[in-house]
């Protein structure tokens, strides 16, 4: 299964408690909508046992492929208006996408 894979942190004008009721209540339902995402995760990084972590949050997009999120889901209207808003709440974006082994 495909997955595309975002490690990220907070804008500093945005709070853990103001993002979570945008995830809960607008990003997780519109990623869950896109005809390529199978499953949306979203993960907070609560602590590492030796150093800091240098990312706040992993979210994991399960996709029936890449190709399909590629050519259908991220040229939309709706996924561009979600990044258009998203980026404004987030800072030092790495993006991955992979395949699931096991």
């Amino acid at each position: 299964m495909a997955k595309q894979i975002i490690l990220y942190n907070l804008a500093p004008h945005v709070t853990h408690e103001q993002y979570r009721d945008y995830v809960i209540g607008e990003k997780g339902p519109l990623l869950e909508s896109l005809s390529s995402v199978k499953k949306f995760e979203l993960i907070k990084i609560a602590s590492t046992p030796q150093v800091k972590a240098p990312y706040q949050y992993v979210g994991i997009m399960h996709l029936t492929s890449l190709d399909d999120f590629n050519r259908m889901d991220a040229p939309s209207p709706k996924f561009q208006e979600f990044l258009k808003k998203w980026q404004t709440m987030v800072t030092d974006v790495q993006m991955f996408f992979g395949e699931e082994i096991y």
